[in-house]
């Protein structure tokens, strides 16, 4: 009994500790694909953005973890369309000056740029650029509050 305990301790360590890098790495790798796109705090601070532009973003992550047909290709043009009907309302309702509308576009463009292959007809290409957005829309906080 102490035994199958003892390596039901390990085994529950081990794969907590697994999971804790996995996650500091994915955070990691995360803030690394905003700063490759140019995106920078305010002298160490979040950006002020607008409400609709925040609530447009909250939109595009609902939509992302509602959307669970990942093996249905079909599917990935809905979600395509769904998202850029969000990212065109967030572009309508940005009041956004300066600097942080700067930033904000950093944000920005790259999710535009991954609507295509999200959209495309390879399977895999969806799923890749399921993946890839889903982690830049997570770092929106990072960035604008």
């Amino acid at each position: 009994m102490k035994n199958t305990i003892l390596k039901l301790t390990l085994v529950l360590a081990i794969a907590f500790t697994s999971s804790c890098r996995k996650d500091a790495k994915q955070k990691t790798d995360e803030l690394h694909l905003s700063e490759q796109n140019g995106i920078e705090l305010n002298d160490g601070k979040r950006w002020f953005a607008n409400s609709e532009t925040t609530e447009g973003i909250k939109n595009m992550v609902r939509i992302m973890n509602t959307f669970n047909e990942k093996e249905d290709i079909k599917a990935y043009a809905t979600l395509t369309k769904s998202l850029k009907t969000e990212f065109s309302m967030v572009f309508e309702k940005c009041t956004m000056k300066g600097e942080a509308h700067n930033q904000l576009h950093d944000f920005l463009i790259p999710i535009n740029d991954l609507f295509e292959p999200l959209g495309s007809s390879n399977l895999k290409k969806c799923q890749d650029s399921y993946d890839k957005l889903n982690r830049h829309l997570k770092v929106y906080p990072t960035y604008f509050k």
